[in-house]
């Protein structure tokens, strides 16, 4: 879901950032009731999940996210919106999605008040950055994560900017509280009245130790990035993106890996905790392979943008052929998204 052009910055609220937030397969999955789900916006529901004996749930800082299972068994990923200190309750936002994947159909077409999901997180992978000042650009849905975001800084007395663009106003959700937390700070920008967001106004002349964060559809995030790179790297640029970059080049394009010509080759994939040996062939991916003995390994986008199958790798040299990881995250080699990820070595041993 994320993309980070600078290395990834430190959090504001280390304290409350889970410890390893990149642990895959190996992350605990919660049963949790929906307690709530409330209107926000035309197209935007919320829902609020409890444990239900009432017991703490795990502390999240602004910017995370949780993969939730939908009685189908969908997985679908959604950026916490409430409070980090309400530690009895997450909230998230779900946008109706027509020509979707089903997911968000789903939550607004199914009575989920009493019923329990699994869910599985938080984690962040868009945390805040230490920096002196700090500009959010959300579109429409992308709101969500920035939401609690811009109640953090408020809270904590930055310098921070606003710029929230919209298909409409009505389309628009949590306006009233974005209000209370700073009008003057805020720019929204209903389309249908104004037109798109100003992002040449926007990012001209940003302050140096500025950090820009971008959250909505792929076509904004596109400008942003594309702005960032004509103005040389002048500021810290963050993304949470909800799809694959339509532009992204894999690495499976460049014939990185696997025999000379470019076509994949075998290898094997080691599942430590099972002790499975499995061989995974050329057209064939890892989470597939693994599939036919461990059904139950988590996945949603399958295209290496939404980090729900992020896997511990323990031993062998990974083959990054998703748009998450930063390039710091790849040269480690410390985890990998298993939907579309191969190796570089002849066996790969995963935390599985």
């Amino acid at each position: 879901m994320t993309d980070l052009l600078n290395p990834p910055p430190a959090p504001l609220a280390a304290a409350d950032t889970p410890a390893d937030p990149s642990t895959g397969g190996s992350e605990a999955v919660r049963e949790l009731l929906v307690q709530n789900v409330s209107w926000q916006a035309d197209g935007v529901l919320s829902l609020r999940v409890v444990d239900p004996s009432g017991a703490p749930l795990p502390p999240w800082s602004p910017g995370a996210h949780l993969d939730l299972v939908l009685p189908s068994g969908l997985v679908r990923q959604y950026s916490l919106c409430g409070r980090p200190e309400d530690r009895h309750g997450y909230t998230v936002a779900v946008l109706l999605v027509e020509d979707g994947r089903g997911g968000s159909r789903e939550i607004h077409e199914t009575a989920l008040v009493g019923r329990t999901v699994s869910v599985r997180g938080p984690r962040n992978r868009f945390p805040l950055a230490d920096a002196e000042h700090h500009l959010f650009i959300a579109g429409g849905i992308g709101i969500t994560p920035i939401l609690a975001m811009v109640r953090e800084v408020s809270a904590r007395g930055l310098d921070w900017r606003l710029a929230y663009g919209g298909r409409s106003r009505s389309s628009m959700a949590f306006t009233e509280e974005l209000r209370g937390l700073g009008p003057d700070r805020i720019e929204f920008v209903p389309q249908d009245e104004r037109g798109p967001l100003d992002l040449d106004a926007l990012l001209t002349g940003v302050e140096p130790n500025t950090a820009v964060y971008c959250c909505g559809p792929e076509g904004l995030l596109t400008a942003v990035q594309q702005r960032h790179a004509d103005s040389g790297a002048a500021f810290e640029l963050h993304f949470e993106r909800f799809g694959a970059p339509v532009t992204a080049d894999s690495d499976a394009d460049s014939g990185e890996s696997g025999d000379a010509d470019g076509a994949e080759s075998p290898f094997e994939v080691e599942l430590r905790r099972s002790g499975e040996v499995l061989t995974v062939p050329p057209g064939r991916s890892i989470l597939d392979t693994i599939r036919e003995v461990a059904p139950e390994v988590m996945s949603s986008c399958e295209e290496g943008f939404c980090g729900t199958c992020e896997t511990r790798v323990l031993e062998g040299v990974p083959e990054h052929r998703d748009t998450l990881l930063s390039e710091r995250e790849r040269e480690r080699g410390k985890t990998m998204m298993i939907c579309v990820g191969r190796s570089k070595t002849p066996r790969l041993v995963l935390d599985l």
